[in-house]
């Protein structure tokens, strides 16, 4: 019974971080950024606002929670 809850959360999980990762925007720089050097420094290329922030939040979230259910469905079954 609690395999079938734990999967049933696993699927749902996997779902909303499929969805989340799509919904987030891609590096729009692309090589014509690489090649002009563009203005990404190290303290500026991991800090998102807004809903992108909210997204990358969301995505971890349910990352870990995916991985530990992962793990503890392997373990148990």
């Amino acid at each position: 019974m609690i395999l079938n809850v734990m999967g049933v959360i696993q699927v749902v999980a996997c779902i909303v971080l499929i969805f989340t990762i799509l919904l987030q925007k891609g590096p729009t720089q692309g090589l014509s950024g690489a090649i002009s050097g563009g203005a990404d420094t190290f303290y500026g290329r991991n800090k998102s606002t807004g809903i992108d922030a909210i997204l990358a939040k969301i995505t971890t979230f349910f990352c870990v929670v995916f991985v530990v259910l992962s793990l503890i469905l392997c373990m148990m079954g």
